[in-house]
């Protein structure tokens, strides 16, 4: 029988600094241990949640916090270890069950039926009958799912949003709110959010911050999985560490450096997060000249020198990524001019073209693009140029392995055997395969859009590292991403895409967090004179 505990309402106090006691914890979990065949996920883990606090959970892709979140929600069964529930043994036979219990998950890939309406989902998996003696064969009680909705949205700020509407039809952000929303529909006192501003764009991340800063205040326990360690810094009040699968380290937030937590993380000392900018600019590796695209961008003009790294900014939907697609021949383009190393590209001319010509494209879906996610490290890292490992017309194992092993060795991904998957990788390691690759076809111009999203801090460190040392090898970088703290700590200039307009690039010294997102939301002065 599963304890349901108290879900009465509680007013948030003030937490101490120093870590609570099991005894003290809402939630608490000790030497927690998981084995997938000969593979140690967990290792001993503990936890402990104080009653209405934020609950940072942060390491490496791998550290086994999403396996740790499984068993916690019922997903899995731990091998060794126990855990409490206000005060009470916690064995969740499925996650429907912790559910209703009072521990919720929401998952960074969003577990919403797109066809069904707002308060289908909300009450999705624990819909109200009429008639509960006929169970499951009973009537759905729809006016109580559309009033329950009702309530859980006004909770949430957006009491305006029919109940009835298609939850296919809304905006990430506010499908991220109605997964939140079934939490509380269920009543929750746990909510575990894995990566939940991910897919969100800064004002949209902002407003999600805000609400879990007030179900805080209004007494829910959360445990926060992130790797933005600025959003950690503004609504956790602890933070536990895991590594290797074991616990390293929980303390108050307030106690810790950005530093601090990445070499706890990592295991290792680390220098600042972004490298030096002592790069030298060079010639023009690429110029774009009132680009039009099919349907977007609307106009973008741009020049690229070699040695530099040049940042695009916007919003989410404000074209940045159909900009990169244009120049890489993907998307199609109905205007305008393109010129790699000086000479002028023709606007039909196919990605493969391009790429003989020096470009090289890293896609923001490193999963469904970026990535042949079941073959091999080595097949991934050599795709595009099978050429340079053939011999007299068919590919020589021998060469493959050799030109395999240099690039893992020259970028320092961690993957063993390149025959393995490259799916068996982290994140940070199959991101730096996907950079492999461009460096192996000979790009000598490099297109990245967010070449950091989903990789943990650590392997983006890296991934800084590594674009900074071509960079200063005289390749020309444009990166593309919605996080302005790396854009301001990685690039030399940055200019901002506003509705499909690209607007002038800066150079970083002149430019601010509020300055870009300024531009980002209301355009730029040269855009109004245009």
């Amino acid at each position: 029988m599963v304890f349901v505990p108290d879900r009465g309402p509680r007013m948030r106090t003030d937490l101490p600094d120093a870590i609570p006691s099991h005894s003290a914890s809402l939630l608490a979990m000790r030497g927690v241990c998981k084995r997938y065949g000969g593979v140690e996920a967990l290792r001993g883990v503990d936890l402990a949640v104080a009653p209405g606090e934020v609950h940072a959970l942060v390491g490496e892709n791998g550290a086994g916090k999403s396996t740790l979140m499984k068993v916690l929600s019922g997903v899995e069964r731990p091998d060794a270890g126990t855990m409490e529930f206000a005060g009470r043994a916690w064995k969740p036979a499925g996650p429907v069950q912790a559910r209703r219990a009072g521990v919720a998950m929401i998952h960074q890939e969003l577990a919403l039926a797109p066809h069904l309406s707002i308060a289908e989902n909300i009450a999705l998996g624990v819909e109200p009958r009429k008639f509960r003696g006929l169970g499951p064969l009973a009537p759905l009680d729809r006016r109580l799912m559309h009033s329950t909705a009702s309530r859980v949205l006004a909770r949430l700020g957006h009491g305006g949003l029919d109940p009835a509407r298609r939850t296919g039809d809304l905006p990430a952000a506010t499908r991220q709110l109605i997964e939140i929303g079934r939490a509380l529909a269920s009543q929750a006192t746990v909510m575990i959010m894995d990566e939940p501003t991910s897919s969100l764009g800064r004002h949209d991340a902002d407003r999600l911050l805000e609400v879990v800063k007030k179900l805080r205040d209004e007494g829910l326990s959360i445990v926060y999985i992130s790797h933005f360690l600025e959003e950690i810094r503004r609504i956790a009040d602890r933070f536990t560490v895991l590594r290797d699968g074991r616990t390293v380290a929980t303390a108050a937030i307030a106690s810790s450096t950005d530093q601090s937590l990445i070499e706890l993380m990592t295991g290792r000392s680390v220098g600042a997060v972004f490298p030096a900018r002592d790069r030298q600019p060079g010639e023009v590796v690429l110029g774009i000249d009132q680009l039009v695209g099919c349907p977007t961008p609307s106009r973008a003009s741009l020049e690229v020198r070699s040695g530099e790294i040049v940042g695009i900014a916007g919003l989410v939907g404000a074209g940045r990524t159909e900009f990169l697609r244009c120049l890489a021949g993907l998307d199609p383009t109905a205007a305008g001019a393109i010129t790699i190393h000086g000479r002028q590209v023709d606007l039909k001319a196919s990605i493969r073209a391009r790429m003989r010509r020096g470009l090289g494209f890293l896609s923001e879906d490193r999963k469904g693009e970026g990535l042949a996610l079941s073959m091999s490290i080595a097949e991934n890292l050599l795709l595009s140029n099978f050429k340079a490992v053939s011999k007299r017309g068919l590919l020589s194992s021998q060469r493959m392995q050799t030109a395999a092993n240099e690039w893992i060795d020259r970028l320092a991904i961690r993957s063993g055997d390149p025959a393995r998957a490259a799916q068996t990788l982290s994140g940070g390691n199959q991101q730096k395969i996907a950079i492999a690759r461009l460096l192996h076809q000979d790009s000598t111009v490099l297109l990245l859009d967010e070449p950091t999203r989903g990789i943990d801090i650590g392997s983006k460190v890296q991934v800084y590292e590594l674009l900074n040392g071509l960079a200063r090898s005289g390749r020309g970088v444009v990166v593309s991403s919605g996080h302005l703290p790396e854009l301001l700590g990685l690039c030399d200039r940055i200019a901002v895409m506003h509705r499909g307009v690209l607007g002038p690039a800066r150079a970083v010294a002149e430019c601010t967090e509020a300055s870009l997102m300024s531009e980002a939301v209301l355009g730029s002065d040269a855009e109004e004179a245009a």
